[in-house]
């Protein structure tokens, strides 16, 4: 299966020594993408015993080794996997670029965010390319071309292609096989992986039983605001822990978070986050699942949107002491740029659509139904609040 991160990846490598560092959960697809494309490539994973003994030699080994029997013109492709779980991996990267030369590419993947292996710092090595992977997306499973000018045209996807993606979710294996049996094992797999090894290889923390717990927790209130205290209750631990647990497992792409917008917001609330998984398919729920999903597919646009260059972008929600909330509101450079409400059975446009859509001024509004059909008109012409299908606006992110 073709991804839009392959040709973006395989883009840049091609033409510059720019490195390359894709992050994203495990099984997403970064080392297959990260190999596509390129003549010849070597992986190094730091998982691997032989290849640690290989990095923990230093530069001039791992040069050595890629050299053997290459000409000296010709360029490969060095994919570093999982080497964020060494201490020292920055300075061992910055080594091997220069002891490797120009004729080789090199690109490194994490299942973590690079910022939470041990003795990191949040600064990541100088012109590097850095890519947030996500699973797959309705734009990407009917348009794979890479866009970096924003929202594209609609195209259409097969209803039963859209309803796969609903239930068994994005990560590429649990999709294509599509059967429930299978799915069911696969997230038991990932989840004792998760939290049984990575919690324990990438962090110093001792109580893996009750992050666990929290996981499980976070699992039952997808879309809910999140509660500290109770949490912390339950977990029975402290509410600086509870966020420190939260916090670490975003950065293992478990969870994401996402925050109220506060400005020009007149009482809005201002600090609770709403709490959604990286893999929605094990959410049982249909209509928590459906905003787990959009919220899935903004986040990964936003991740695109600013990796790429085209600015800063930020998925939050709205919600004031009135109760007055919107489900979404992408940020653009620190101003709103379009409000998504996922329509419940009514089917005028909302009022809180509307009265955010007056006081922010945003671009767009839409209102997102799942029973309207596919329409072949771009979203993003539509200045005033506007009911959409599913199916249209999804396919013009990414």
């Amino acid at each position: 299966m073709d991804r839009r991160y392959e040709t973006l990846l395989s883009r840049r490598l091609s033409t510059s020594r720019e490195s390359a560092i894709v992050s994203g959960p495990r099984n997403v697809g970064k080392s297959t993408s990260a190999c596509a494309g390129s003549t010849r490539h070597d992986i190094l994973n730091w998982d691997q015993q032989e290849d640690r003994r290989l990095l923990l030699a230093g530069a001039t080994a791992v040069a050595k080794h890629l050299s053997s029997g290459t000409p000296a013109d010709f360029t490969r492709h060095l994919v570093l996997r999982e080497i964020h779980k060494h201490r020292g991996w920055r300075e061992l990267f910055a080594d091997i670029r220069d002891a490797c030369g120009e004729h080789v590419r090199s690109t490194v993947t994490a299942s973590a965010a690079i910022s939470i292996g041990a003795g990191s710092e949040d600064s990541l090595p100088e012109h590097c390319l850095n890519l947030r992977m996500h699973p797959l997306s309705v734009a990407e499973l009917t348009n794979t071309r890479i866009d970096v000018r924003g929202p594209s045209r609609p195209a259409k996807i097969l209803r039963e292609g859209f309803a796969q993606l609903e239930k068994f979710g994005g990560f590429p294996e649990s999709y294509l096989k599509s059967s429930a049996r299978f799915s069911n094992r696969w997230r038991k797999n990932r989840w004792e992986q998760l939290f049984r090894e990575d919690l324990r290889d990438l962090t110093q923390i001792q109580e893996i039983g009750q992050v666990e717990v929290l996981g499980e927790l976070l699992a039952e209130q997808v879309a809910e605001l999140l509660n500290y205290s109770l949490l912390a209750n339950k977990v029975s631990t402290s509410v600086d822990t509870i966020r420190r647990w939260v916090e670490t497992l975003e950065s293992m792409f478990f969870c994401f978070t996402v925050r109220p917008w506060s400005k020009s917001v007149p009482k809005s609330l201002l600090k609770q986050p709403k709490a959604y998984l990286w893999d929605w398919s094990g959410i049982s729920d249909r209509t928590t699942r459906r905003e787990n999903f959009v919220a899935s597919h903004l986040l990964k646009a936003v991740h695109w949107w600013t990796d790429v260059g085209l600015g800063t972008f930020e998925l939050c929600y709205l919600r004031d002491k009135a109760k007055r909330g919107v489900d979404f509101v992408v940020i653009r450079d620190g101003k709103p740029w379009f409000l998504v409400a996922i329509e419940s059975s009514k089917r005028e446009i909302g009022s809180s659509l509307s009265y955010y859509h007056r006081i922010l001024e945003p671009a767009h509004a839409f209102q997102l139904s799942f029973d309207l059909d596919f329409i072949d008109r771009d979203c993003f012409l539509d200045n005033d609040p506007v009911r959409v299908p599913a199916e249209t606006l999804l396919s013009q992110l990414v």
